[in-house]
């Protein structure tokens, strides 16, 4: 097998190319923080905080630390405690379940759809059944790789048995259900601003969305102490608060972010028409859903083989996730929905997500295209 001589590596993702897309309003934004002297708690924050509900088409939008923050917060905020049980995914980065853990409650993991990698309906109701949820316990849908899960139905069995839903949208920033945005449909939805997030920051961040006032009320006090308006705390809360600088380069982001997922999208087509058809799996695009590809990920037996080739040939791929939680030695007690995770363990040996940021030259995406094509006749010789 020859080694391609290439000018440069083909990364998975760039967060300094979405700054120098924009550099110049953003240095601008950065330039006025400083100049105005407050760091915490001012206009920018304010601001990006109304943008962002506007743009969820929620009544709220509270800004936090991290986007784990967002999910502990949304879901101390809505009575989920010592004693309740929170019904989610193992096929999800280990921040979910941490932000579950925080709160005291009792992480539930459900097996997934093995189409989309989200949380399978049906094993969801079982678990729900078995468990004999209620008005304590919570259900938290991962809208995982940019696709939302089926949030109608997840809100049919959350009322059912008078369950919390509380949305993780940490990577579904745009994402839409039946035309309505990620975090919008539950009782809070949780978003990080992560630097590699399709609304990504130069540095951490969160926000909770939710149209339910008493909801975004006691986010905000418990991510600064759970103060009231006289600094007095009536429960123990965070020190969580998003920044101004990040605030106000989240604010110069946001007008981008519409086509900023408009390209992920095109990128995401231009890997569907040259890899359909091949021995690779491509995402399945649910009828209803608007998918916002923050990964572009794809299945195939080997998938270490391909991901070494593609290494030496220029092409930098991750896996989201080569271990599930459960299987992390901090969470290896939690309970499991009816049926186990084998669906879960199995998407870990075989999912890997491509190279897709908005930047990106489709050409690159070409590239990585043809020569996993190449791969794939290479190892059915």
């Amino acid at each position: 097998m020859v080694q391609r001589s290439v000018p440069q590596r083909i990364t998975p993702s760039d967060p300094g190319a979405s700054y120098r897309a924009h550099h110049s309003e953003i240095d601008e934004a950065i330039l006025r923080v400083l100049a105005g002297g407050r760091y915490l708690l001012g206009e920018e924050v304010a601001a990006l905080e109304a943008e962002f509900a506007a743009y969820c088409g929620t009544k709220h939008a509270v800004c936090v630390g991290s986007g784990t923050d967002a999910l502990e917060l949304a879901l101390r905020a809505a009575g989920i405690t010592v004693g309740s049980r929170v019904f989610t995914v193992s096929h999800t980065a280990v921040a979910t379940v941490t932000a579950i853990v925080r709160t005291g409650a009792t992480p539930v993991l459900v097996d997934i759809d093995p189409a989309t990698y989200n949380i399978d309906t049906t094993l969801l109701a079982d678990s729900l059944a078995r468990f004999s949820a209620c008005e304590r316990d919570a259900i938290v849908p991962v809208h995982l790789y940019g696709q939302p899960a089926q949030m109608d139905l997840i809100s049919v069995l959350g009322a059912g048995c008078g369950a919390t839903v509380v949305e993780d949208c940490a990577q579904a920033h745009g994402a839409r259900y039946h035309g309505q945005s990620a975090g919008s449909i539950g009782r809070a939805g949780a978003y990080s601003f992560y630097p590699t997030k399709n609304l990504g920051a130069c540095g951490d961040g969160g926000a909770v969305v939710t149209n339910d006032d008493a909801v975004a009320q006691r986010v905000r006090m418990l991510g600064q102490y759970g103060w009231d308006s006289q600094r007095v705390s009536h429960d123990i809360g965070l020190n969580s608060r998003l920044d101004e600088l990040q605030a106000a380069i989240l604010r110069v982001k946001l007008r981008y972010l519409e086509a900023s997922n408009r390209a992920r999208r095109r990128i995401a087509q231009t890997y569907d028409e040259l890899l359909e058809g091949g021995s690779p799996t491509i995402p399945l695009r649910l009828a209803g859903t608007h998918h916002v590809f923050h990964q572009y990920v794809i299945r195939v037996a080997g998938r270490d083989l391909l991901r070494a080739f593609l290494h030496e040939n220029g092409v930098d791929c991750l896996v989201h996730y080569p271990l599930p939680v459960h299987l992390h030695p901090a969470f290896a007690s939690m309970p499991h929905g009816g049926g186990g995770l084998a669906r879960t363990e199995e998407a870990a040996l075989g999912v890997l997500s491509l190279p897709i940021f908005p930047e990106m030259p489709l050409e690159s995406a070409e590239r990585v295209a043809e020569l996993i094509v190449e791969w794939a006749g290479l190892d059915g010789e």
